[in-house]
């Protein structure tokens, strides 16, 4: 008798409410072609749902977490795209990722990169780690896209993200709701220029950076 192997699949409940609104931005500021590399994927149901809708593109997920990384593998099986690739193990505070030791690798270039509700939910290191990580590999014109909310000249935009921001701090001293303005900071040092910042619902914003040529 065959018994199934046990459902790894995680659910975040915020990715069915932003998809929509996030892949329709994606399509507008990503480049055509090549590999988009996502930082911290989480449970995998953004990777599934905008590899197929964004081809011919490569969707490339990444997460540090291995319990998170086996549910990207599973939403994969269950919902395959021939332009999804299997997750990779990417610390993003780590001063050399992956993608830049496998000189072999079969993915196309990777031409931009994508982080949603990481910055907030980890350290203060992980966002210099992906600003470097985003200079280091990006090509000219490359992009990197960011998600979540953020305070805007050092004020919360809103009541919600003011107590959000309260429970992530007192979950983890080292998380909470950054500054816009230290992010872009962070970013220019980077050779990465801020293009443009978007409205999103929840009070989140969409902030795309450009790597310089």
């Amino acid at each position: 008798m065959n018994i199934p192997k046990e459902d790894a699949r995680k659910y975040a409940p915020a990715t069915q409410r932003n998809r929509e609104p996030i892949l329709e931005l994606l399509l507008q500021v990503l480049p055509t072609t090549g590999t988009i590399l996502e930082i911290a994927s989480g449970t995998g149901e953004h990777s599934i749902f905008f590899a197929p809708r964004l081809t011919p593109r490569q969707w490339l997920p990444s997460d540090p977490n291995p319990e998170l990384r086996a549910s990207i593998a599973t939403w994969a099986e269950h919902f395959p795209s021939d332009n999804l690739y299997p997750p990779l193990e990417l610390d993003a505070a780590q001063p050399i990722w992956p993608v830049e030791k496998d000189q072999d690798s079969n993915y196309s270039p990777i031409v931009a990169i994508v982080n949603i509700n990481m910055i907030h939910i980890s350290p203060w290191s992980a966002c210099l780690g992906l600003m470097a990580g985003a200079g280091r590999i990006l090509p000219p014109g490359g992009i990197l896209y960011l998600y979540g909310p953020y305070k805007q000249g050092g004020e919360h935009t809103a009541p919600s993200n003011e107590a959000f921001d309260e429970s992530l701090r007192a979950q983890n001293p080292e998380w909470g709701v950054r500054n816009l303005e230290d992010v872009v900071a962070v970013a220019s040092k980077e050779n990465l220029n801020l293009q443009a910042t978007y409205q999103m619902p929840a009070n989140n914003l969409s902030v795309v950076f450009q790597r310089s040529k």
